[in-house]
C-alpha cells in the first residue's frame, strides 16, 4: 500500500477539539490531521468516542471547543449550542458546504423509507449540488451502478436487505462528489454474511484514492486498508500510527484491547 507522504498539506486537521454534553465530557483535547488520500480507521471500545469524533468532524455534533480545518477553512464551535438551529443564514450555508464536501455513511443506514433506491440518493445532488432532478437522477444512477445496486434502482428500502440499504446510503454519500468519506460502523447493524460485501466498497475506494476517516471494529479491514490507525480510550486519542507500529501496540491500554478482539487474518 501506497505510504501517504507526512508533509503533505491536511485536508482535515483536528485542533484541540473537545465535545461536552452539559457536565459530560466525551472528546479532549483531540489533534489529528488526515492528508488527502489517506485512509484513517479509529478503533476503540465502546464508549470512547470514536462516532462523535467523526460528528464533529463535519458538524453534526458541533465541538465544544477547538476547530476543525477542513480544506484550508476553520470552523469552530458555535458560541451558544442552545440556539444552533437559528444560526444565522450565512453560518447556515456554510455548514451546508461543509457537510456537502464531507459524505457520511451511518450505522443503520438513514436511507428515506417512502423514497426509491434512486430517489434517496438523487434528493442530496438535486437538492445540495442544485442541479436539475433529471441530472440528479442520472448522477445517483451512476453511483448505484458503482455499488452494484442499479437493478434495485426502483426498489424501496422495505425491499431491500440491510447490507444493499448500506449500498444506497454509499452511493448516496458518493453522489455529491466529497472530498472525504467518514465511516461511522459502517457494517456493524449487518448480519455477518453481508458484512464482507460493504467492506469490499470501502476497500474499492480506498484503492481509488479516497480520503476516508472510518470507525470500524472490523479489525482485519483496519490493519489491511489503514495507513494510519488511531487508537482512542475515554475520549481521548492514546496511541496512532502505522498498521505495523501496532503489532504489538506500545500503549498498554490499545495493546490489551488488540490482544482481546483480534482475529488472525
Amino acid at each position: 500500500m501506497e505510504v501517504r507522504s507526512e508533509a503533505a498539506t491536511p485536508l482535515v486537521e483536528l485542533r484541540n477539539l473537545g465535545k461536552a454534553f452539559g457536565p459530560h465530557r466525551i472528546l479532549s483535547d483531540i489533534n489529528l490531521a488526515v492528508a488527502p488520500g489517506e485512509v484513517v480507521c479509529i478503533i476503540g471500545p465502546s464508549g470512547s468516542g470514536k462516532s462523535t469524533l467523526l460528528r464533529c468532524t463535519n458538524f453534526i455534533a458541533p465541538p465544544t471547543s477547538g476547530a476543525v480545518v477542513f480544506d484550508g477553512e476553520t470552523y469552530g464551535p458555535p458560541t451558544d449550542h442552545r440556539w444552533l438551529p437559528i444560526l444565522g443564514l450565512a453560518e447556515q450555508r456554510r455548514l451546508t458546504r461543509l457537510r456537502a464536501e464531507i459524505g457520511m455513511v451511518f450505522q443503520h443506514f438513514n436511507v428515506f423509507p417512502h423514497l426509491t433506491a434512486l430517489d434517496n440518493v438523487a434528493l442530496g445532488v438535486w437538492w445540495t449540488r442544485g442541479r436539475s432532478r433529471a441530472e440528479a437522477r442520472a448522477r445517483a444512477m451512476e453511483e448505484l451502478a458503482r455499488v452494484g445496486m442499479a437493478e434495485k434502482a426502483n426498489h424501496y428500502p422495505s425491499r431491500l436487505s440491510g447490507g444493499q440499504k448500506q449500498r444506497v446510503a454509499i452511493a448516496r454519500a458518493l453522489a455529491l462528489d466529497p472530498k472525504l468519506m467518514l465511516f461511522d460502523e459502517a457494517t456493524s447493524a449487518l448480519d455477518p454474511e453481508l458484512v464482507g460485501e460493504i467492506l469490499l466498497i470501502m476497500k474499492e475506494l480506498a484503492r481509488g484514492g479516497m480520503t476516508m476517516m472510518v470507525v470500524t471494529h472490523e479489525m482485519n479491514f483496519a490493519f489491511e486498508v489503514a495507513d494510519r490507525i488511531v487508537f482512542m480510550d475515554q475520549g481521548r486519542i492514546v496511541e496512532e500510527g502505522p498498521p505495523a507500529a501496532f503489532r504489538p501496540a506500545s500503549n498498554p491500554r490499545a495493546r490489551d484491547f488488540l490482544r482481546r478482539v483480534m482475529v488472525p487474518a
